[in-house]
């Protein structure tokens, strides 16, 4: 019975695979030819026409792709929660979607859809943002918009639980400079947007604003995001009309709107105007391990009276410089203002924002930089909080966004909520080589194992006890032929499976 259940299984997930396509996009391509591998698109407007269900791939070669009109994925297309639709860059190439010549006010791409996820992509010129999102429980990874001619990123119309990971948004202008923000969760947007190690600088407005209208009562979660040089041009110079704050957690025309802001392992530096700012905002706001220097006005400033049964908690955050204002009633435990003994200089590796620009890794992450680490013998070192789900090292966590003597630093959180996750491998397709991401929500006995097309199992790749956390795992298929294989994530009381595509 319980191998005629295995190989029913893998007989409808191999139904279900083939029913998905691959589709490729080229510069030398035609929107004319099938989209094949060897005949590829020339447009991602053309992928996207061509009956796109879930957990189908367009996969964009390298190149610049010069473009005057939107291209907007419809609600039309909209993925499933297990089988997403996928806008890739072709593994180990990196497209620019350059909109320079496109007219003022067109946006650059539109996703009003759901379960999409879009990875690897440089959007340059729009004529408003350079990624719109309406849609829902889409995932934007390892993009970067810059110069275009409002937000580089803007989340509205509803948009919610969409997860931005790992993206960069620089030097966006808009002819008044007074609304490009690099990231902007605001106006009419949703809830439960989340954005996780996301670099915002030199925009002329502010680095993430989520100033509301008419939208209220909604969260956004920010997670080792990077904020810094917002309210400047691309050639340093001010920006008078653009208020230059690193992170605008909310505000609206009268307000009285409420956008709870959570905000993790945050930095914000060298803004022109204020670091953390309220801005009006009546919701609740977290800061947990935030750092601020060097900004402009004010550091912190949450000084206005908040909605009754909203709180500001600030929680293990750092200054070095001049504080700020807080809310006389707000909940403040461990932050480095409350010492007996004064943040010097002496408490940092270095103050040199070299390297903060700097390229990204491989998979995405944010470069390793000194600039604001604690140095060794620092009294900031295991003098905070414990927050219950938070990584630290030694005796409880440092002050401040960067923890000192962590093994390693937090990787792409693909699900910020607390559950089961399994992601979709990445590259896919791949040769020899993929990484896979899980989750889970407590101790338990975790098995990942890879199975070919008949059910039989190739190689388990995790078969041991694990806490609650998200986990990264390779697997080599230097040694397999081409081919569709799966993949099962199994615990004490979860099973979820995938497929990926080996192609040599």
């Amino acid at each position: 019975m319980k191998i005629f259940c295995t190989i029913l299984l893998f007989t409808l997930l191999y139904i279900s695979v083939l029913n998905s396509k691959t589709l490729y996009v080229s510069t030398s391509g035609l929107d004319t030819n099938p989209g094949t591998f060897d005949l590829p698109f020339n447009t991602i407007t053309k992928a996207l026409a061509a009956s796109i269900l879930p957990s189908d791939t367009i996969l964009v070669r390298g190149g610049v792709y010069t473009l005057t009109s939107t291209i907007t994925i419809n609600t039309s297309i909209s993925g499933k929660q297990d089988t997403l639709c996928h806008l890739f860059a072709y593994p180990g190439e990196r497209p620019l979607l350059d909109f320079t010549t496109q007219s003022y006010g067109s946006k650059g791409l539109q996703i009003k859809a759901k379960y999409w996820y879009v990875k690897g992509f440089d959007i340059k010129g729009a004529g408003d943002n350079g990624i719109y999102i309406s849609g829902s429980f889409n995932i934007v990874e390892f993009c970067t918009m810059f110069e275009n001619r409002d937000s580089g990123m803007q989340l509205s119309g509803g948009a919610n639980n969409n997860k931005v990971i790992n993206c960069d948004s620089y030097w966006n202008m808009d002819p008044s400079e007074g609304n490009s923000d690099g990231f902007s969760p605001k106006l009419d947007v949703g809830t439960n947007n989340y954005f996780f190690g996301c670099r915002s600088f030199q925009n002329t407005d502010d680095g993430f604003d989520g100033y509301l209208r008419p939208s209220n009562n909604i969260t956004t979660t920010l997670d080792n995001c990077w904020s810094f040089m917002n309210g400047y041009h691309k050639d340093f110079t001010v920006s008078v009309p653009g208020n230059g704050n690193g992170f605008k957690m909310g505000g609206s025309d009268l307000k009285n709107l409420e956008h709870n802001f959570i905000l993790y392992n945050c930095l914000s530096f060298d803004n022109k105007a204020k670091g953390f700012d309220q801005n009006n905002n009546k919701g609740s706001m977290t800061l947990i391990n935030c750092t601020g220097y060097r900004n402009g006005a004010k550091n912190y400033s949450v000084v206005l009276a908040l909605d009754s049964g909203k709180v500001l908690t600030v929680t293990n955050c750092l200054v070095y410089g001049v504080m700020g204002t807080l809310l006389s009633n707000a909940v403040l435990t461990t932050n480095s203002w409350m010492r007996p003994d004064s943040v010097t200089r002496a408490d940092f590796v270095s103050l040199d924002t070299a390297g903060v620009r700097g390229a990204r890794k491989p998979d995405g992450s944010l470069p390793d930089v000194t600039f604001m680490h604690l140095a060794s013998g620092s009294s900031l070192i295991d003098a905070g909080t414990i927050i219950p789900g938070r990584p630290y090292a030694g005796s409880a966590p440092d002050l401040g966004c960067f923890e000192f003597g962590l093994v390693s630093d937090l990787k792409n959180v693909v699900n910020h909520k607390v559950g089961y996750y399994l992601s979709n491998n990445y590259p896919n397709p791949f040769n020899p080589s993929t990484e896979i991401a899980y989750q889970i929500p407590s101790s338990s006995h975790v098995t990942i194992t890879i199975y070919n097309i008949l059910g039989k199992v190739v190689e388990t790749l995790v078969n041991e006890d694990k806490s609650a956390g998200t986990y990264y795992v390779k697997f080599n298929a230097a040694n397999l032929a081409s081919g569709i294989y799966f993949y099962s994530l199994k615990t004490d009381n979860y099973v979820q499976t995938k497929k990926m595509i080996l192609m040599k």
